[in-house]
């Protein structure tokens, strides 16, 4: 399964009102960075599907929820258990160094 595509509604749906856990990558496509983590995100998501919620929300287009969760420096991460943000983490990380993070979350 590959990282879902945040939207407000699909935001809200899955996330915020969702059960789990779910992990959200907020990103550009101007971004270097975050250009080197997609691939990262798109494998996590893949390898993770069955026990986490794993998207993306692009920050031009829905700068609205960028807003909302103060994303100022992207990527960024945060992590979302029922619907609570519970921990977050800025800049690019190698993926076994998000996947333990993420398993430590479970």
């Amino acid at each position: 399964m590959s990282a879902v595509h945040f939207n407000k509604g699909s935001f809200q749906k899955d996330v915020e009102n969702g059960s789990g856990v779910a992990v959200v990558d907020f990103w550009a496509p101007w971004c270097g960075p975050c250009k080197m983590l997609g691939p990262i995100i798109e494998e996590l998501a893949e390898d993770l599907s069955d026990n986490v919620l794993i998207g993306k929300v692009n920050v031009d287009d829905e700068m609205e929820l960028a807003q909302q969760f103060g994303v100022s420096t992207i990527p960024t991460l945060i992590l979302f258990k029922d619907g609570d943000e519970v921990e977050r983490l800025v800049g690019l990380r190698p993926k076994d160094s998000l996947e333990e993070w993420i398993k430590e979350n479970i």
